[in-house]
């Protein structure tokens, strides 16, 4: 008797240590929630449903729905989809629960499977009208889902296993002049600190980057090891259009206090990027704000937030950029943002906005989706103005953090499709739709890039556009066939160049290339290619090009008068040298007024050897026996090896303009 006595007391003991402990468990989950630590809740309620006797059936399944909640959060389906099965075998669910189990339903491609809890939902009482659309919406998702899977379409994709690691790598961005570098964000080992998140249950992010070498070889990723990375998490980042302002996402931790999202601001010095800063969108402290991407103009960033006044969940937003700072922020609106959750906004060269969406019809998870910059621009979106690329680029997984490479439909993305953890990795895109692009090049005439330059290009079909060159003095546009188009390049301090275009349809995409040789206002400019019989000054023939190209600048230019001067070695005595020199300025000029060049815009100076060349820097790369600023005196010269004398005598023979007025007719009297 007293044996079963015994039994009872340590049963009945075990059975409240058990309660106790479960209920322990579930306060520190409750906690975890609250602060928006999903991994660390969902260790606790597993944990308290372990613990949770199979009879009491409604706390099971309550205690099930908060399990899955956190592993819907996490990104953890099929851990999800089984907590919310429990869920509903316990009978603890509505509407919203079997909304949910519907959507990891469509993450898992169990479409048939979705489709019967979405309709499920619709027919229990929904709570608000939003709810409603979103179940209508992913049930024509899993009825289409299969049909979207089975038609395909032109893109190719591939996992870059190379930029991936054991943990997420996402949000791909190409970076530098040729797109020869590739920041993403991951939670690698190798990211800074060495504490796990209570959200994820991985390491906090950082920023982490690739570069191709001299081959076009993509070199092993590294973090960036700057003060940019913390022990904070960090990533989702883009670039201001001449690439040096990094805009990024950073979430900082509290143990008191949920972490909302921020959107800062990096600069780079030479190629560091400095400690980042807080970019003030608006006074709301209580909001989340993200995934920042730069308009291909400079004049906008857009990003993801869920302050008051969206339109559910998380909304695509933008702000104006000024020099000032940022202006007021702005909803982008229906049709793009939805009753859902839109992410990850992004941009196309060609002005295309990018993002990604659950609340559209999809494959599952968020999809990628596009609005073209015509129907973006316009007085109104309308809803078949949202494009849906399809699949293999759209999966039943999370798809989303597109960069391109250029103007052409290619380059990187970010998806979790068919990871069981629900991590995120990069995969490479293609489309091989036609596209048609001019790339130009704006440089001082003999000397290098003008990356402080503009190119205004005008087309007969209403383009009107003004561009903004890198730092290597080039830019790329898309052009359309049968348009005629004007470029005009212009820089401070230069003349102005202009360049005509008109293409044809091709049948696979073409770069055209158009140089922009701008003339200086304050230093001499050599005319190339100039030449004159053997001690004469009669022009030969092959002079023609040079000459009828000086003709169109002057033509160009019409407000500029020009000192043409003719240039001799020290061969020869001074006087006859002189003499000879300005009978060639004389020649030139003479052909520039037959060809329509006003005289009076013209003085022909004959200098023979009084004026020997100074040396630019431009030049020692093709001569490195020559210095920067060197003078080609007679004294110079025969210092040098004979070889090199006659390269500087053939240097010092030359034609050349300088600028002297940038007013001609601008103050005619009428």
């Amino acid at each position: 008797m007293r044996n079963v006595v015994h039994i009872i007391i340590i049963t009945v003991c075990a059975i409240l240590l058990t309660g106790c402990g479960a209920e322990q468990a579930m306060k520190k989950g409750d906690r975890f929630y609250a602060l928006g630590e999903y991994f660390d809740a969902s260790n606790q309620y597993k944990k308290a449903y372990s613990q949770t006797p199979s009879k009491e059936r409604a706390l099971r399944g309550q205690r099930a729905l908060k399990m899955a909640e956190c592993y819907r959060r996490i990104n953890y389906t099929q851990k999800a989809i089984a907590a919310y099965n429990n869920a509903v075998r316990y009978k603890q669910t509505d509407s919203l629960t079997y909304f949910h189990l519907a959507q990891q339903l469509m993450k898992n491609g169990s479409y048939k499977d979705a489709a019967k809890y979405f309709q499920m939902a619709l027919d229990s009482s929904l709570t608000s009208k939003s709810l409603t659309s979103l179940a209508k919406t992913g049930l024509r998702s899993a009825l289409q889902a299969p049909d979207w899977k089975k038609e395909g379409s032109a893109y190719t994709v591939k996992r870059e296993n190379f930029f991936n690691s054991r943990r997420s790598d996402y949000s791909p961005m190409l970076a530098g002049e040729e797109n020869n570098q590739l920041f993403f964000t991951s939670t690698r080992n190798q990211a800074k600190g060495d504490e796990f998140s209570g959200i994820t249950g991985i390491k906090n992010a950082d920023i982490f980057y690739s570069q191709k070498d001299e081959k076009g070889k993509w070199q092993r990723p590294e973090v960036i090891d700057s003060e940019l990375n913390t022990e904070e998490d960090e990533g989702a980042c883009c670039f201001s259009p001449d690439g040096r302002t990094m805009y990024l996402t950073q979430c900082r931790a509290d143990a008191s206090y949920p972490r909302y999202a921020t959107i800062m601001t990096s600069k780079r010095s030479d190629a560091a990027w400095s400690k980042a800063s807080d970019l003030k969108l608006t006074r709301d402290t209580l909001s989340a704000y993200a995934h920042p991407a730069v308009s291909p103009d400079g004049e906008w960033l857009y990003f993801t937030s869920n302050m008051p006044g969206g339109m559910g969940g998380y909304d695509i937003w933008r702000v104006r950029l000024t020099s000032n700072g940022v202006g007021g922020v702005e909803n982008v609106g229906a049709p793009i943002n939805t009753a859902g959750d839109e992410f990850f906004p992004t941009f196309r060269p060609n002005g295309d906005l990018y993002f990604s969406s659950d609340g559209h019809e999809g494959m599952g998870g968020l999809d990628i989706y596009y609005v073209e910059k015509e129907k973006l621009e316009a007085a109104r979106i309308l809803p078949t103005d949202i494009n849906h690329p399809g699949y293999p680029l759209n999966s039943q997984g999370d798809d989303f953090g597109m960069t391109f490479e250029g103007l052409l439909n290619k380059g990187f993305f970010s998806s979790n499709r068919g990871d069981g953890k629900g991590w995120d990795h990069i995969y490479s895109f293609y489309n091989p739709e036609i596209v048609q692009t001019v790339k130009g090049w704006v440089y001082e005439q003999d000397g290098y890039e003008l990356p402080e330059a503009q190119v205004y290009m005008v087309g007969n079909d209403g383009t009107n556009l003004k561009l903004s060159v890198k730092g290597d003095g080039s830019f790329t546009q898309a052009i359309k066939p049968g348009v005629d188009y004007v470029f005009l390049g212009t820089c401070k301090g230069f003349l102005n160049h202009q360049e005509q275009l008109r293409v044809e349809p091709v049948t696979e995409s073409e770069e055209y290339v158009l140089q922009f040789p701008l003339a200086s206002i304050t230093a001499p400019v050599l005319i190339d290619n100039i030449f004159y019989d053997f001690d004469k000054a009669t022009l030969r023939p092959e002079s023609t090009e040079a000459l009828d190209k000086l003709v169109a600048l002057l033509n160009e230019n019409p407000n500029v008068t020009i000192e043409l001067s003719s240039h001799c070695d020290y061969k020869g005595s001074a006087e006859y040298n002189k003499r000879l020199a300005q009978r060639r300025a004389e020649s030139v000029v003479a052909y520039l007024t037959a060809h329509g060049i006003a005289n009076d815009r013209l003085k022909p100076v004959g200098y023979g050897k009084e004026k020997p060349k100074t040396i630019r820097r431009k030049l020692t790369e093709k001569y490195p026996f020559l210095k920067e600023n060197d003078v080609l005196t007679e004294e110079y010269i025969k210092t040098l090896s004979e070889e090199q004398q006659e390269i500087c005598n053939q240097l010092n023979r030359r034609t050349e303009f300088i600028v002297l007025r940038t007013t001609y007719g601008l103050f005619q009297k009428k």
